[in-house]
């Protein structure tokens, strides 16, 4: 696609007059620390999305999620998010050795407003609360901790604009399943078959190995 003819915006007081300014309650909206609200959002929340970028600007956001409350509160200012095992990539890892700072979303399934929360980040491989973090029998290798600098919610206009938690707008077979998209980009001389067994119901029953 030529881009060439696209009007782009290029500097920060042409952006202001595009979309206006914020309101003064968004605009002073964060918080450097967890209100009592803030620690109850993330007790409930089993999911949560980590932004890092590296130090030449490369970025990465990749999901976390275990039981609800996964992520530990450890004061007003600090969060503790463990790791579990993946696909061994470690990019977001990899950016916060280079770049301390992080942002990260919570979601609750079913609610439209997130919580956020910026800061700087530190890789943690023990410490005496790792024992918290412990999930089925795992105890985890690694935990982010976090040095909270910002807190804030978004509302919740993407989530009904886009009608995310409603079922009958769910699609999951509109784009090629799992399986297809390995065979296609990853695991081209594995069969199908193999691979559509592999992602297929037992695909979760080790999810907590090492």
């Amino acid at each position: 696609m030529d881009t060439q003819d696209c009007t782009e915006v290029t500097d920060a007081a042409e952006l202001r007059a595009l979309l206006g300014e914020p309101s003064a309650r968004d605009a002073a909206k964060e918080r450097p620390t967890l209100h009592e609200h803030d620690r109850a959002f993330i007790a409930a929340a089993p999911f949560c999305v980590m932004a890092t970028a590296g130090a030449d600007g490369s970025c990465d956001a990749s999901p976390k999620g275990d039981p609800a409350g996964f992520t530990l509160v450890l004061d007003e200012r600090t969060i503790a998010v463990p790791e579990r095992p993946g696909n061994r990539r470690a990019d977001g890892f990899h950016n916060i050795l280079a770049n301390p700072h992080v942002g990260l979303l919570y979601l609750i399934p079913g609610r439209g407003d997130t919580l956020r929360v910026n800061g700087r980040a530190r890789l943690v491989r023990d410490a005496p609360f790792f024992d918290r973090l412990t999930v089925k029998g795992h105890r985890p290798r690694l935990a982010v901790v976090v040095e909270i600098e910002a807190v804030y919610y978004h509302c919740s206009k993407a989530f009904l604009r886009s009608a995310l938690w409603k079922p009958e707008t769910w699609n999951p077979d509109a784009a090629p399943s799992r399986a297809r998209i390995s065979k296609s980009l990853e695991r081209r001389d594995e069969p199908l078959a193999a691979l559509e067994e592999y992602y297929g119901p037992s695909y979760g029953g080790d999810l907590y190995g090492s």
